[in-house]
């Protein structure tokens, strides 16, 4: 399946309405922000950004979950796996968290997105300071051994193709704002690391 990037029609503008984000934030209690889990397809960005997120939500904190494969069971489930469905589904997602941030939640947000491009186009759709890249980084044989969806073996033998970090190049974050080493901590320093470096930017309290 093919995607086309649509034309904005002129008469269609932006409404401003009573309630902003500042408003929100206030009532929430917290700053609004995107934090975006990259890493090869076993890294542990969702178990992370779930563990974060009942870390966040027990502490009081407004957020939401973005997930890779749940978001292709309804937002994306008409986009295939081709370079150009990739991107399309990353700009979809990108869109819907930015809404999610103008809400003034803390948005976490688990995607391999292998290419930088396309991070820094989810990263400019938003302002100075509310998207945070969060690097799982951890290493492809580490990734492979884990392989807890079989998805590494159906690569190796020819029964997946597009397979980020196999036959699919991933290119590492060059400056996240989170590095996570997660074949190295457990899911409990990780998390810890994560809430240290929100806390740093007054993120959280």
């Amino acid at each position: 399946m093919t995607t086309e990037t649509p034309v904005k029609d002129e008469n269609v503008v932006w409404h401003q309405h009573a309630i902003d984000k500042a408003f929100r934030s206030q009532l929430k209690k917290q700053k609004p922000v995107v934090l975006w889990f990259t890493g090869l397809s076993g890294a542990g960005k969702s178990t992370v950004a779930g563990a974060l997120e009942t870390r966040l939500a027990n502490s009081g904190y407004h957020t939401y979950l973005l997930d890779g494969d749940n978001v292709r069971h309804g937002l994306c489930s008409d986009l295939g796996f081709s370079e150009q469905d990739r991107r399309e589904n990353i700009r979809r997602i990108g869109e819907l968290a930015k809404l999610m941030a103008d809400a003034g939640l803390i948005v976490l947000s688990a995607f391999i997105s292998p290419h930088r491009a396309e991070r820094q186009l989810v990263r400019e759709m938003l302002p100075q300071g509310e998207f945070l890249e969060v690097f799982v980084n951890t290493s492809l044989d580490v990734c492979e051994q884990r392989d807890p969806k079989g998805l590494y073996k159906k690569a190796r033998a020819g029964e997946i193709s597009n397979f980020t970090g196999i036959d699919s190049e991933y290119q590492e974050p060059l400056n996240p704002e989170i590095d996570l080493l997660a074949g190295e901590k457990n899911i409990e320093a990780l998390v810890d690391d994560c809430l240290a470096a929100l806390q740093e930017r007054g993120i959280i309290g």
